[in-house]
C-alpha cells in the first residue's frame, strides 16, 4: 500500500509519497517513491510581518493542488498534511487552510512543536541502534528546533524552541531563547553519557552529502564546526557556485550548523547520525500506525 505526507515547512513544502511493504518477519518497511520539494518560504513573510502575503498564499495553493494531483497520480488513498512554525504564527493561517482543504479536499493540521517532536520520533530510528549510547534527536527548521531525548529504551524528553533559521537570518531571536535551549539541553542531558545526535532536516541532510561519508557512518563535531566556519566565510552567491547550493539552502545552511554545533556541544555530543528523516517520514509513520488501529491496512 502507498501512504502520503504533507510537511509545510517555514522553509520549504514536502511531500513524500512511501510504499509500505511488509518484510518477511511482518514488520513494516517503508520506501520512499517520491519526495517533492517547493521552497515556499513562508517563514519570510510570518516571521517579519505576522501573517502570509496573498503572493505566498497562492502558491501554497497551487503546491497543494499540484500535490494533489500526484498523489491520485500513483494511487494513493490515505494522506496525512501538517504545518509547523510559519504556520503556528500566522495570523491568517486559519482562513489560508480553510480555503486548501476547500479547493483541494485536503485538510492540513497545524501542530505544536512538541508534537512536531513526537513526529520526528516516530521514525524510531534510535531503537535500531546501539543499546549502549543514548540518542538526542536533533531537528532544525526555519521557525523552531525540535529536541527529543531517548535512553534506556524509552522517550526521556521533547521539546521545541522558536530558535530556527529563518528567524536568525531575521535576526528575531533573543538571547534569552538561547539561554533557555542551552540551559535546558546543559540540565536534562547531564545525567547521561556517550550520546549521540540523530540530525533530520535539509541542511543537515545536505552537509551529510557533502561530506562524501558513507551511508550509516556519523558525522563528528569538529567536521560541522569547519563546514560553519568554510560556509560562513563566503556570500551566499558564492556558496551557490562553490557548493552548488540551492538559493533557498545556501543561505539558511550556515544557522543551522550554528544550531546544530551548539546544541551538541551543551550536550557533550562528539557524533551525529544523520539518516536522513525528516518530519514528512514521521507523518508516513503516524498515519500507517492510525491505519493499522483502525483495521485499515490492507497489502496486495
Amino acid at each position: 500500500m502507498k501512504l502520503a505526507a504533507i510537511d509545510i515547512g517555514s522553509n520549504a513544502a514536502r511531500l513524500l509519497i512511501s510504499e509500505v511493504i511488509l518484510s518477511s518477519n511482518r514488520r513494516p518497511q517503508f520506501q520512499k517513491v517520491n519526495l517533492v520539494r517547493v521552497p515556499l518560504r513562508l517563514g519570510f513573510d510570518v516571521f517579519d510581518q505576522g501573517k502570509i502575503s496573498e503572493e505566498k498564499e497562492d502558491m501554497i495553493l497551487n503546491t497543494i493542488k499540484a500535490y494533489k494531483l500526484l498523489i491520485d497520480a500513483y494511487g494513493v488513498k490515505h494522506c496525512k498534511a501538517a504545518a509547523t512554525s510559519a504556520m503556528r504564527h500566522a495570523s491568517n493561517a486559519i482562513a489560508i487552510l480553510e480555503r486548501v482543504k476547500k479547493e483541494t479536499g485536503i485538510p492540513i493540521e497545524v501542530i505544536t512543536g512538541d508534537a512536531e517532536a513526537s513526529l520526528i520520533y516516530e521514525n524510531h530510528i534510535a531503537e535500531n541502534l546501539d543499546k549502549n549510547h543514548t540518542y538526542l534527536y536533533i531537528d532544525v527548521g526555519g521557525g523552531s528546533t525540535e529536541l527529543t531525548f531517548f535512553a534506556n529504551g524509552r522517550l526521556i524528553f521533547k521539546r521545541s524552541f522558536d530558535i530556527g533559521t529563518i528567524r536568525l537570518l531575521k535576526n528575531q531571536v533573543d538571547d534569552y531563547l538561547w539561554s533557555e535551549m542551552k540551559d535546558f539541553v546543559k540540565r536534562e542531558t547531564k545525567p547521561y553519557h556517550d550520546i549521540m545526535a540523530i540530525g533530520s532536516g535539509g541542511n543537515i541532510n545536505k552537509i551529510f552529502s557533502l561530506s562524501k561519508r558513507k551511508e550509516g557512518k556519523s558525522l563528528p563535531l569538529q567536521l560541522l564546526k569547519d563546514y560553519y566556519k568554510e560556509f560562513s566565510s563566503f556570500s551566499v552567491a558564492d556558496r551557490i557556485r562553490i557548493y552548488k547550493l540551492r538559493e533557498d539552502r545556501a543561505d539558511v545552511i550556515v544557522p543551522a550548523l550554528f544550531i546544530y554545533v551548539n546544541v551538541m556541544r551543551w550536550a557533550g555530543i562528539e557524533e551525529i547520525y544523520v539518516p536522513k528523516i525528516g518530519l514528512a517520514d514521521g507523518l508516513i509513520q503516524h498515519l500507517y500506525d492510525e491505519l493499522k488501529e483502525k483495521g485499515k491496512v490492507i497489502f496486495s
